[in-house]
C-alpha cells in the first residue's frame, strides 16, 4: 500500500511512500588526502586576492570552534588553544601558537614560521617565553602605512567589525590606525567567489569520503535502531571512527527531540517517540528525522496524516530543489522552489534552504530570496531544509552533501578518483530511476543515503519517492 500526496500543480511532483531497496554504494578503502602542493597553491591564490584588494598583511584568527579558514589554508587546526596566522605578500607565513600547539603545528603540510605566543595558551599555563604581541606584529610588517585584512569566521555589514579578540584587534589598530584594519573574511567565505566555496577535485574527493562515513553511519543507525536502546547507546550504531567533528553529534528522542541541536542523554528510546539524528565530520553531515514507529498507526493521536500533511509536500519540494541544481543556477531560483512548496507558516521554515559546506558545516549560503548569485563548478552544498512546525507533527528532514561540477571538473574527478566516481554515478541512477528525482549532469551526490527519507524509523525499507 502506498500513501500519496495530492498533486496541487503540474510542476509539482506527487510524493508517495513505497518499499524501496537502498543499495550498498560502498565506501573508500583509503581516505584521499590533500598534498602539500594543494596548500601551496591555496596560499598563492590567497596572495593574489590580497594584491587585488590592496591588502599588505592578512591576519587569520582561529579557535577550536572556528578553525576552518586556518585549516583550509595550512592543514593545521588548533587544539585546546587559539592560533593566529600572519600572511605577507611573499615568504612563509608566521603562525602564532601557544604552549600546546607549538609542537603539533610542525606537522602542517604548509611551511610556516612558528612563533610561541603564550597568551594563546590555556589559563595559568607558563607565559614567560614569548615576546610582546606588538613586537611580533612589527616584525611581520604590520606597521604604519600598511593595510591589514583580518579573517575571523563571519562577515558583517560594517567591515570595521572584527570577530577576533579585542587584544589582537586593539594591538593592530594601535599600530596602523583603525581605518587601516578591516575584515577580510569574505576572501575565504563569500558565497559567490570565496576561496573556500569552490573546491579542487582532490578536496571534493575528500568530502565524498567524509559523506560516506556520515551517511553510512546514519544508515546503520536507522537499520538497527530499536525501542529500549538508550540515546547514548544508539550513538554507537553510527560507527564514528574519530574523524574530526564539524558539529556536536546530535541524537535525541521523545520530548527533547523537539528542541533540536541537543546531544544524546541517558533516556531510553520508546516506541512512538519523535526522533532526530545529525552526524557531521569535516566535509560532510547527514541528518534524518522521523518517528520511532512502523507506520502511521503508531503515531500519536491527531497526526495520522503525518506523511500526507508534512513529509509528502516536503519531499516534493526537495525533489524539485534537486532538479533545479546546476552550474549557473541562481540562489534565488532555489529559494523560490522551496518557498512555493513550503511557504505556508505551518512548515515553519526560517533558515536558508540549503547552504555551502566545507570543513565547517555551514560556510555560507547564496540561497536566499532574490539572490542573483550564480552557483559555480566546485561548490559543495548541504541539502538543508528543516521544517520547524512547532506542532505535534514534529518535523521531517533530509540533510545530505552534494557538489556541482561542470564537464571539465567531472572529467577530472572520474579520471583521478574512479572508485568514488563509480559511487557517484550509482547514486545518481538510484535517485533518478528509483526515487524519481531528475538530476542535471552537474550534480554529484556524495551521500550513501542520497535523498533517502524513511519517515517511520522502524520501517527503514519504506521511503519517499516521487512520480515524474
Amino acid at each position: 500500500m502506498t500513501t500519496t500526496t495530492p498533486r496541487t500543480g503540474s510542476a509539482r511532483p506527487a510524493a508517495r511512500l513505497a518499499e524501496i531497496a537502498l543499495p550498498d554504494f560502498g565506501r573508500p578503502s583509503v581516505t584521499p588526502e590533500l598534498t602539500p602542493a594543494t596548500y601551496r597553491d591555496r596560499l598563492e591564490r590567497l596572495r593574489g586576492r590580497m594584491a587585488a584588494d590592496a591588502i599588505d598583511r592578512l591576519v587569520v584568527y582561529a579557535d577550536r570552534e572556528h578553525s576552518a579558514n586556518l585549516a583550509w589554508l595550512t592543514g593545521f587546526d588548533p587544539r585546546f588553544e587559539e592560533a593566529v596566522l600572519i600572511v605577507g605578500r611573499d615568504g612563509d607565513p608566521a603562525l602564532l601558537v601557544g604552549n600546546e600547539c607549538y609542537g603539533v603545528a610542525g606537522a602542517a603540510p604548509l611551511p610556516m614560521r612558528r612563533e610561541l605566543f603564550q597568551d594563546l595558551s590555556l589559563p595559568s599555563q607558563p607565559r614567560d617565553r614569548s615576546r610582546p604581541l606588538k613586537a611580533i606584529l612589527a616584525d611581520e610588517g604590520i606597521a604604519p602605512g600598511r593595510r591589514i585584512g583580518v579573517v575571523g569566521w563571519k562577515t558583517y555589514g560594517d567591515p570595521s567589525l572584527l570577530d577576533v579578540p579585542s587584544y589582537l584587534a586593539d594591538a593592530m589598530r594601535a599600530v596602523v590606525g583603525a581605518d587601516s584594519v578591516t575584515s577580510a573574511t569574505s576572501l575565504f567565505i563569500d558565497s559567490a567567489d570565496g576561496l573556500r566555496v569552490c573546491n579542487e577535485v582532490d578536496q571534493l574527493a575528500v568530502m565524498e569520503a567524509a559523506a560516506c562515513t556520515t551517511s553510512s553511519g546514519v544508515r546503520s543507525l536507522l537499520t538497527e535502531l530499536r525501542p529500549g536502546l538508550r540515546e547514548r547507546d544508539a550513538v554507537g550504531l553510527l560507527g564514528w571512527d574519530g574523524s574530526p567533528l564539524s558539529c556536536h553529534l546530535m541524537l535525541t528522542a521523545g520530548p527533547r527531540a523537539r528542541f533540536g541541536l541537543l546531544s544524546p542523554g541517558d533516556r531510553t528510546i520508546e516506541h512512538g517517540d519523535p526522533f532526530t539524528v545529525a552526524f557531521g565530520i569535516w566535509g560532510a553531515l547527514t541528518c534524518r528525522a522521523g518517528w520511532v514507529v512502523e507506520d502511521a498507526s503508531g503515531l500519536p493521536d491527531g497526526i495520522s496524516d503525518y506523511v500526507e500533511r508534512l513529509v509528502g509536500p516536503y519531499f516534493s519540494a526537495i525533489a524539485e530543489w534537486y532538479a533545479g541544481l546546476h552550474v549557473g543556477q541562481t540562489g534565488g531560483v532555489l529559494f523560490d522552489i522551496i518557498d512555493r512548496h513550503l511557504g505556508d507558516p505551518f512548515f515553519g521554515l526560517f533558515l536558508n534552504p540549503g547552504h555551502q559546506i566545507q570543513l565547517d558545516e555551514w560556510v555560507n549560503s547564496p540561497i536566499s530570496r532574490g539572490s542573483t548569485v550564480e552557483l559555480q563548478s566546485g561548490m559543495a552544498f548541504q541539502v538543508d531544509v528543516i521544517p520547524a512546525t512547532g506542532t505535534p507533527y514534529f518535523t521531517t528532514n533530509i540533510e545530505d552533501g552534494i557538489a556541482l561540477a561542470d564537464a571539465g571538473l567531472r572529467q577530472a574527478f572520474a579520471a583521478r578518483f574512479p572508485e568514488a566516481w563509480s559511487r557517484i554515478q550509482a547514486r545518481r541512477r538510484f535517485m533518478t530511476d528509483v526515487l524519481g528525482i531528475d538530476l542535471h549532469p552537474d550534480v554529484l551526490p556524495f551521500s550513501n543515503m542520497p535523498a533517502y527519507l524513511p519517515p517511520f524509523i522502524l520501517r527503514p525499507d519504506r521511503a519517499m519517492t516521487v512520480d515524474r
